[in-house]
């Protein structure tokens, strides 16, 4: 991917979505950014499958880091979490990080941290609700000022993490029960 260039991921999503269509629609390739995932039930058919996947790259004449590459991993980490033929967990080095993260003195910093934790904000149930006021501090017209509503927050957003559940694969033959959240825009 062209470095430099602010479309550029963008362009690069679209253009690997055009090379892959079929293997993604099958679902057993995930593409985000420079990150492609090959999963499968049997080694069979994943062998099968890293060979579509490698001459699709061939016929394209794209690059591949063999050092950036893992093959035959039952788990793995990913964009901050880990994945595995269980589920779904989040990578502790990163949740690590995030309890680590000092209390945020300048509006700068407070900036970082919805963008830091909002990285999880699908595993945090009510994200929207908990960082609404740390939000706001992100506003140009706000006046940075850490009161004690902001520092609950940012306090309750930082222990959500630890406590999210490891997702498992769900059983497709089973129904589904769907809670939503909606969050009114002031």
């Amino acid at each position: 991917m062209p470095f430099g260039i602010k479309n550029a991921p963008s362009h690069y999503q679209r253009m690997i979505n055009t090379i892959f269509p079929e293997e993604l629609s099958e679902e057993w390739l995930i593409i985000y950014i420079d990150y492609i995932m090959i999963f499968s039930e049997t080694w069979d058919s994943h062998l099968s499958r890293l060979e579509r996947v490698f001459q699709k790259i061939v016929q394209v004449n794209m690059k591949i880091s063999l050092k950036k590459s893992y093959f035959e991993y039952s788990e793995l980490k990913a964009l901050g979490h880990v994945v595995s033929g269980l589920g779904l967990g989040l990578d502790k080095k990163k949740v690590e990080a995030v309890l680590l993260k000092p209390m945020p003195q300048t509006k700068k910093e407070i900036k970082s941290f919805p963008g830091f934790s909002g990285h999880h904000k699908q595993d945090v149930k009510y994200f929207a609700r908990i960082a609404k006021s740390l939000y706001k501090l992100c506003d140009q017209q706000t006046v940075y000022e850490m009161t004690e509503e902001r520092v609950k927050e940012y306090e309750e957003l930082k222990n959500c993490l630890p406590n999210f559940p490891f997702l498992l694969i769900p059983d497709w033959k089973l129904p589904f029960k769907l809670y939503i959240y909606v969050v009114e825009k002031d």
